[in-house]
C-alpha cells in the first residue's frame, strides 16, 4: 500500500534536507579554504617564476622545490603605482585582487584599447635576485583579448627597458588560436625585446606575421597566426602597463636607483 505524505510533512522534510545540504557545504568550504589559499598561492608562484625563466613550461616540480626556489629568488614588493615608489606594506598580507574592486583603493582607469577598467593604487612586484643583485623584475598585467580578460606576467631585465619572459596564465581566448598565448615556443619569442623607443615611448608590439629576432626587430613579436584581435590585445596590454598609468613610474625609478649605485 503507498504511503501518502501531507503537504507540511514534504515542505518540512525538504527545508531540513536543505539545511543539512547546506551545513555540509558550508562546512567543506571553510575546511578547504587553507588549502585553496595554499594552492593559489603556489599557483602564482610558479607563473612568476615561469615568467622569470627560472622553471620550464611543462615541467613538474613539487611544492617544496617551487617554495625553495621563490625564498631564495623572489623579493615580492608593493609598489605605489602613481609615484613608482616602494611601500612598507606587507607583501605577504597584500591581496592585490581586493585592492582592484576596492572603489576607496582604486580608480577608473582612463578610456585605453586594453580595456582595463580600474588602476589600483598599489601593485605586487617580484623582484629577482642573482648572487645578491637585482637582476630583473616581474610585473602582473591584465588586458582584453578577444573574448576573455588575460591574466599574465611579463619579467623585464634590471634595466628596466628589456622583456625576459612573458605568460599567461589565465584567459579565455579560442584554442589553437588567441589560446596559443599560451605556447612555449611563442613565448620563447619574447626574451631581449625592447620595451621602449629611446625617446622612451612604449614600442613593444605584437604584429602580424613574422618579426625576426630581437636583433633585426627589437620593438615587434611575431603575431599569433588566426588570432588578430588577440594580438592586438597583448600589444594594448603592454601598452597601457608599460606606460604612465601603470608600471612607467616603477621603471623608471629603478633604472634611477641603479644609475645612483653605479
Amino acid at each position: 500500500m503507498q504511503r501518502s505524505y501531507s503537504v507540511p510533512y514534504i515542505i518540512g522534510f525538504s527545508c531540513v534536507v536543505c539545511v543539512v545540504c547546506s551545513l555540509l557545504v558550508s562546512s567543506a568550504a571553510v575546511s578547504l579554504k587553507p588549502r585553496q589559499e595554499q594552492n593559489a598561492q603556489l599557483d602564482r608562484q610558479v607563473n612568476v617564476l615561469m615568467a622569470a625563466g627560472l622553471v620550464e613550461s611543462g615541467q613538474r616540480y613539487g611544492r617544496e622545490q617551487i617554495t625553495q626556489i621563490f625564498m631564495e629568488r623572489i623579493d615580492p614588493v608593493v609598489i605605489d603605482l602613481a609615484t613608482g615608489e616602494e611601500t612598507d606594506i606587507d607583501p605577504l598580507t597584500f591581496d592585490p585582487d581586493a585592492e582592484m574592486k576596492d572603489p576607496t583603493r582604486s580608480n577608473p582607469a582612463p578610456s585605453n584599447p586594453a580595456q582595463v577598467k580600474r588602476i589600483p593604487n598599489h601593485a605586487l612586484v617580484f623582484k629577482v635576485n642573482k648572487d645578491g643583485d637585482l637582476n630583473q623584475v616581474v610585473l602582473p598585467i591584465l588586458g582584453k583579448g578577444l573574448w576573455s580578460t588575460m591574466y599574465g606576467y611579463i619579467a623585464v631585465d634590471a634595466d628596466g627597458r628589456t622583456v625576459r619572459g612573458l605568460t599567461f596564465y589565465q584567459h579565455g581566448e579560442t584554442p589553437g588560436l588567441g589560446g596559443e598565448v599560451d605556447n612555449p615556443r611563442w613565448k620563447d619569442l619574447w626574451p631581449g625585446r625592447r620595451i621602449y623607443d629611446p625617446a622612451g615611448n612604449v614600442r613593444i608590439e605584437v604584429v602580424k606575421g613574422r618579426a625576426g629576432p630581437p636583433e633585426e626587430a627589437p620593438y615587434e613579436v611575431d603575431g599569433l597566426s588566426g588570432a588578430t584581435i588577440t594580438s592586438r590585445g597583448v600589444s594594448h596590454t603592454l601598452e597601457f602597463w608599460f606606460g604612465e598609468h601603470g608600471f612607467g613610474p616603477y621603471l623608471v625609478k629603478l633604472r634611477e636607483s641603479r644609475r645612483a649605485a653605479s
